[in-house]
């Protein structure tokens, strides 16, 4: 069976630029490339790539679960950077510890471990 890579999300986002610039200084990443009419870039953390895409406004923001090896060091590290955390960390009735981190365009990532 041939190998099939980790699927790479596509964010929408009013302002690409702001968005890679936001991922970089807020949530570590690090600004990969913009296309010339900034209308679509990407940033990338260790094996994690995102893309952007400009939309006009509504959009619907997207939703995405990441596994946290260490969720205690990572929420942390993204409380001291300047995340914008908007559900700290707790265990959940579902027996998840997780806490919910909310981009400038609205989209979220529900950062979890078990």
């Amino acid at each position: 069976m041939s190998f099939i890579g980790q699927p790479v999300p596509e964010l929408p986002v009013a302002d690409v630029e702001r968005a890679q610039q936001h991922y970089r200084d807020a949530l570590g990443f690090e600004i990969g490339w913009l296309y010339p009419d900034k209308g679509i870039g990407a940033v990338s953390r260790d094996k994690v790539t995102i893309f952007f895409r400009k939309r006009d406004s509504p959009f619907e923001p997207a939703v995405h679960w990441v596994f946290a090896e260490d969720i205690d060091v990572s929420y942390q590290e993204l409380q001291s950077s300047g995340a914008n955390i908007v559900e700290p960390l707790e265990k959940k009735p579902w027996g998840l510890r997780q806490f919910t981190v909310k981009d400038l365009d609205g989209n979220i990532f529900y950062f979890h471990h078990d």
